[in-house]
């Protein structure tokens, strides 16, 4: 596993890096030598909020990437944080892998009931709207009408579906769909 550490309002030390290094390296057994675990280490400005030391770490993996956020008053106790919900993370998808491969031998074999104790994420929702074409703009506008976390529309520009959403700085991104 390859790790890289960036620090955003903060001087990224020795000793921290390290640190980071130690923490997250106990990660590699749940992951292939290709993996890749970028973690970002951020300081809030904000004298409101007390919880300013962040770590944010992704992990590129074949497939899957794996996110997780964490904050604390210390930048270690951050990492720690982080440290568990990554391995919690990556220790569920590995679960599921092979409960699906395990369920398919299974469901092969015999038509049995199976019954899991681990229930699968389920949609309880589904909703649908028209998707009205218009530019990332004016879908912010509606973003902010609504009161949503974020905004599905038709751009007018390029006749995709794109998504309007908040970002935790108070700024706003753009989805745009790509051909993988």
């Amino acid at each position: 596993m390859r790790l890289q550490v960036k620090g955003k309002n903060v001087e990224v030390s020795r000793s921290l890096r390290s640190y980071a290094g130690e923490k997250l390296g106990k990660l590699g057994r749940h992951l292939s030598e290709s993996a890749q675990l970028e973690l970002e280490l951020a300081v809030e400005r904000n004298p409101s909020i007390g919880a300013n030391q962040i770590a944010e770490g992704t992990i590129w993996t074949k497939g899957t990437v794996v996110r997780a956020r964490e904050s604390s008053p210390d930048m270690r106790a951050s990492i720690d944080l982080l440290a568990a919900k990554l391995e919690r993370q990556l220790q569920r998808s590995r679960d599921r892998r092979r409960r699906g491969a395990s369920r398919s031998v299974k469901n092969a074999a015999s038509p049995t009931l199976v019954l899991e104790d681990d229930v699968e994420p389920a949609i309880v929702k589904t909703k649908q709207f028209a998707v009205k074409p218009m530019t990332p703009e004016e879908a912010v506008l509606q973003l902010e009408l609504v009161g949503h976390d974020f905004f599905v529309f038709r751009n007018a520009e390029s006749d995709d579906v794109n998504v309007v959403y908040r970002r935790r700085d108070g700024k706003y991104g753009l989805i745009e769909p790509a051909v993988a």
